[in-house]
């Protein structure tokens, strides 16, 4: 288990203090994949460094499997690291070294025999997929090779936690689903903690089981995937939300859809997956004399829940009649939201 407790770093610039992190304190469960994410200069990757200690707190503690890492000496936090893995955005591979070569160089580092060493790169190579790469060097490589070769070689040591620091922000989205599917193998066949770090919501939908929120330093926001895409509190979340199903900004988003309706009400309407299979529009629709239009809908799939959002018209009533239909909507449990 990872513990964050009161974590605070504040770099000093010659343009004054800077915060990246602020009072941030986070439990990670083992075996679970997490998610932090937030926009640039939130201090996500600030934080996911302070994890392994490349980056030094300015103050609170990391707490990893009860020990506090923070009070290692320098030989002591180096054996910690071997057991930590991190991947990269932009792969870190080593340029004149093959496959096999760059998977096995931190097991040249800590000593491990030839034999060892090829062995535990050939069983990795197989694990992530680059069967019949194993000679090739990075430059005939694709992002998504590339970076299976960075993962690999986070695993060289049987870590028990993988950080990974934006891993999928340089690969297109069919490279980023299977490398996003890959890590969840990962996850489940060796029982890895996992901490994405990511701006990407589509990210976190798909892989993680909990995700925090960071905004200018602090974790505003912390919960499932499933309550945060259900119920988003903070403004930031929100946005990430609404970024993810309508790919505009949501305020914008909600000012068109007021002038191309602009008579009645909006309602945004959120089903849980309990619910989402049930003909609920209709219900209402029988049970009052308001006509309902449906403007827009989706359905959204986390990694153990899926939930749907409809965007609809009420029109033909007063607002004593529209505070009845949100009640109607809201007894059958679907969350409702006015634009």
């Amino acid at each position: 288990m990872i513990e964050l407790r009161h974590i605070t770093k504040i770099f000093h610039t010659n343009k004054g203090d800077i915060e990246a992190c602020r009072d941030v304190n986070l439990t990670i469960r083992d075996g679970e994949i997490f998610g932090v994410i937030g926009y640039s200069g939130a201090g996500k990757s600030t934080l996911v460094r302070i994890i392994n200690q490349l980056e030094k707190q300015t103050s609170g503690e990391v707490i990893i499997d009860d020990e506090n890492i923070s009070k290692l000496s320098a030989d002591q936090l180096r054996q910690k690291r071997t057991k930590i893995g991190m991947i990269f955005q932009h792969f870190n591979l080593l340029w004149s070294r093959t496959v096999q070569k760059n998977i096995e160089l931190p097991l040249e580092i800590a000593g491990v025999s030839k034999e060892q060493r090829q062995q535990k790169a050939k069983e990795l190579i197989e694990l992530v997929g680059l069967q019949g790469r194993e000679n090739a060097y990075p430059s005939e490589l694709s992002g998504g090779q590339k970076q299976r070769v960075g993962i690999a070689r986070a695993l060289a040591n049987d870590p028990t936690i993988l950080l990974c620091d934006e891993a999928t922000s340089a690969l297109d989205p069919d490279t980023t689903e299977q490398i996003l599917e890959l890590l969840m193998k990962i996850n489940k066949q060796l029982g890895i903690t996992i901490v994405m770090i990511t701006h990407q919501m589509e990210v976190v939908q798909k892989i993680c089981h909990r995700i925090a929120v960071m905004s200018e330093g602090q974790v505003v926001e912390e919960a499932s995937v499933k309550n945060i895409f259900e119920h988003p509190i903070h403004d930031i979340t929100k946005r990430f939300v609404r970024d993810l199903s309508s790919k505009v900004d949501d305020s914008q988003h909600n000012e068109t859809l007021k002038k191309i309706y602009p008579n009645g009400i909006l309602l945004r309407l959120t089903f849980d997956e309990d619910i989402s299979r049930q003909p609920i529009v209709s219900k209402v629709m029988k049970q009052s004399d308001l006509d309902i239009s449906i403007v827009s809908g989706n359905l959204t799939n986390t990694i153990d829940s899926s939930f749907g959002v409809l965007i609809v018209n009420v029109l033909g009533g007063h607002q004593k009649e529209y505070d009845e239909i949100i009640k109607v909507f809201e007894d059958y449990q679907v969350i409702v939201e006015v634009i």
